[in-house]
């Protein structure tokens, strides 16, 4: 019988997502054990639960990276996939061997740099290993879990939770500066991970309510090269009382580099024009720019 090859676009993914999940564990492992290890800080999540029980007991970092995420990842087969579990799974075994047998410099003795810079590498690395499918931490998933079943806890929040408790028990058992310099190096990492999977380009939705939303269209499809969409809507009550006048509402989404060009086309057009602007955490498919790594 004929088999069927993969196809070359699925082959060039799945090397893309391979290269990031390996860009991501050499990173997070140059964050840990060029920075973070000889100055005995730690940092959030999973990861910093097993460097302070490395610390505090002798056990082998390693190992508890491995161990303490296992129920994480047996969390994540359940609720998201096996694909994902399998890819987590291999990316923290990558990390737990990298740590255990890739030798690297202690670059600074500097303990502000080292924590600074060792919170950016491993930021990176979780954000490179994310961007590939797969996660180097298990914290993630169970705050998401956590959301999903409590409406009025977010995922922030729980990560939050969880961390406050972590740097409580470093302070107690490291000393308050190790956990003061621990609380830096997640910040650090924070930002790098924001950076990874926002970018500086971050999607931006704008709504734009204005009695000249044809020529507002027309500027962001043809000036602008965005694509829109178009909503029938109704003006309500204003300053001269309920009114019931039909009005098109503009929609596109764009990136925080583009908004200032529309903000400026918008305003030259109609002056009164209403605005509303939210975030957008991710787009696919039609006339959106395509950010890096995507």
């Amino acid at each position: 019988m004929p088999t069927t090859l993969p196809a070359p676009s699925s082959i060039a993914t799945h090397l893309k997502d391979f290269a990031l999940v390996v860009l991501g564990i050499l990173s997070a492992g140059v964050g840990l054990k060029a920075f973070l290890l000889s100055s005995h800080f730690i940092d959030g999540g999973v990861t910093g639960i097993s460097m302070l029980l490395a610390q505090v007991f002798g056990l082998p970092l390693a190992a508890l990276i491995l161990v303490i995420n296992l129920p994480f990842i047996a969390l994540g087969y359940k609720q998201i996939g096996r694909g994902f579990a399998l890819k987590s799974a291999l990316a923290i075994a990558g990390l737990s061997l990298t740590i255990a047998f890739v030798p690297f410099p202690d670059i600074t003795p500097d303990l502000l740099l080292t924590a600074v810079f060792g919170g950016l590498f491993i930021g990176a690395g979780i954000g490179l290993a994310m961007r590939g499918g797969a996660v180097l931490d298990g914290t993630e998933i169970a705050a998401l879990l956590i959301s999903k079943h409590t409406p009025l806890v977010k995922v922030s929040d729980v990560i939050l939770i969880g961390n406050v408790f972590i740097f409580s028990a470093a302070a107690f058992f490291l000393g308050v500066q190790q956990a003061l310099y621990s609380i830096l190096t997640y910040v650090a990492a924070s930002k790098a991970l924001d950076f990874l999977l926002n970018g500086i380009e971050q999607y931006t939705g704008v709504t734009i309510v204005s009695e000249l939303s044809e020529e507002i269209r027309q500027v962001i499809t043809e000036k602008l090269g965005r694509g829109v969409t178009i909503y029938q809507g109704k003006r309500g009550y204003g300053k001269r009382g309920e009114q019931q006048e039909a009005r098109d509402i503009v929609f596109t989404v764009v990136t925080r580099l583009e908004l200032p060009q529309l903000r400026t086309e918008v305003r030259r057009i109609d002056p009164k024009a209403f605005l509303i602007q939210q975030s957008i955490d991710d787009t696919e498919g039609g006339m959106v720019k395509k950010r890096p790594l995507h």
